[in-house]
């Protein structure tokens, strides 16, 4: 039986995770997963054929130690999935910028290397909006991304004077029809299509995160959507080859969709809304593991 460290943090009793839905198919395959954290210090990483980072969804507490752990495991027998250099690459979402000049529709953005007051007012009037987000480049589950219209931002300016005073930052203009119709999460495994699902946030609020009240309807994706999807997978596997995982999150943007984020280190792959993705998963890990074996012979 060969194992299978499923890369996660020290609790998740405030988190919604289906990973756990891979362990049959896994298990039928021949395979045994085990969930790990990835602050426990005393783990062998040798001891498992591959580490698959699932949910460690505090990492951004401790990016360096992080990475640190991710180096541990690739200098070790074991492969990690998805790469350090994915990671690497995925963790800053500059990487949105590698993805445009590859001609991938992006939610417009300005790239602020650090926070200052004195722009805000700017920021609205760049976009011609009267309502922005700011959010961290490196950050996950949507901590310290702030909503921001004409009117309050600057009773804020305290509060975002904190979250930034050490990170650098992205801006853009709020896309109401995640509000109005939700966001788009497209799965891909191996670089194949597995499902899509429409995320919705709670009303008054416009995270689509499950902790923060949103809601995940299954959806089959329209043809524009497939596209847009299919074109940003090919401009990633151009730099980084078919990676294990992948979730694709689109908004709709005037008459097309716009890439929200290309989630490829610590994604929920909602194993949940689609029966058949869990075995999708498991066979394109499977798949992977043996074509990297005939490789190293």
């Amino acid at each position: 039986m060969k194992k299978c460290a499923i890369l996660s943090m020290d609790s998740l009793a405030d988190f919604e995770a289906y990973d756990d839905l891979i362990d049959q198919p896994m298990l039928a395959l021949g395979w045994q997963t085990e969930l790990v954290s990835w602050r426990n210090s005393a783990v062998n990483w040798s001891d498992y054929e591959v580490v698959i980072i699932r949910s460690p969804w505090d990492y951004q507490d401790d990016m360096e130690g992080f990475v640190k752990v991710l180096t541990n495991i690739e200098q070790s027998s074991a492969r990690l999935e998805n790469s350090l250099a994915v990671v690497q690459w995925n963790i800053n979402k500059i990487y949105l910028t590698h993805l445009e000049a590859d001609d991938v529709t992006i939610v417009p953005t300005l790239w602020p290397d650090a926070f200052n007051a004195d722009n805000l007012a700017g920021y609205f009037t760049h976009f011609a909006t009267e309502q922005i987000v700011l959010k961290p480049r490196v950050s996950a589950n949507a901590d310290n991304t702030f909503w921001l219209t004409q009117d309050n931002y600057q009773s804020k300016i305290s509060e975002l004077s904190a979250a930034f005073a050490s990170r650098e930052l992205m801006v853009q203009p709020f896309m109401a029809d995640i509000c109005q119709v939700g966001e788009f999460s497209l799965f891909y495994f191996n670089g194949e299509f597995s499902h899509a699902i429409l995320k919705t946030p709670a009303k008054g609020d416009f995270r689509v995160q499950e902790e923060h009240g949103g809601g995940l309807l299954s959806v089959i994706p329209e043809p524009a959507l497939e596209a847009a999807a299919n074109k940003t997978m090919l401009a990633i596997s151009k730099l980084h080859g078919d990676l294990l995982y992948a979730r694709i999150d689109f908004v709709r943007y005037q008459d097309t969709f716009a890439l929200m984020e290309a989630e490829l280190i610590e994604p929920s792959l909602y194993f949940n809304m689609n029966a058949a993705s869990p075995q999708r998963f498991a066979n394109a890990l499977v798949s992977r593991m043996a074509n990297a074996e005939n490789q190293s012979k």
